[in-house]
């Protein structure tokens, strides 16, 4: 192989490899920096299907939605069922609970999930993970 051939050839692997390292990752959501919070979680009544919650969309009792009085629309946050230690990840959508002591409402598929569909509350800790447009504030 005359040798211009062979460095042109190395020269296009060496762009080709480039190429392949620079490609664009999966952008991971900002993570959070507010602290976790501790208390009361309770779950939707399922009669509350297909009303609408703040954030516009229908309230379907199967989504991972959660109402919280100050985390921001769209924030996606982690609770922790204190009692069992199960945790799940949740997209805040609606503005409540609105009961005294009470920190989050979930759906009752994330309630099942947590272990206190049963009970109707649990003791919970709700840690955001990312927020929308990557704002870390509560």
């Amino acid at each position: 192989m005359p040798r211009a051939s062979h460095s042109s050839l190395v020269a296009l692997m060496a762009l080709g490899l480039a190429a392949c390292q620079s490609a664009e990752r999966p952008a991971r959501p900002p993570e959070a920096t507010g602290p976790a919070q501790r208390g009361e979680g309770s779950y939707y009544s399922p009669t509350l299907a297909g009303r609408p919650t703040a954030s516009g969309e229908r309230f379907d009792p199967d989504s991972d939605t959660a109402a919280h009085p100050s985390l921001p629309l769209g924030t996606v946050a982690e609770v922790r069922n204190l009692r069992t230690g199960r945790a799940e990840r949740v997209t805040i959508r609606d503005r409540g609970p609105f009961r005294r002591g009470r920190i989050i409402d979930v759906s009752p598929r994330t309630a099942e999930r947590l272990g206190m569909k049963e009970d109707g509350t649990a003791p919970v800790e709700v840690r955001p993970v990312s927020m929308p447009g990557g704002s870390a504030r509560q």
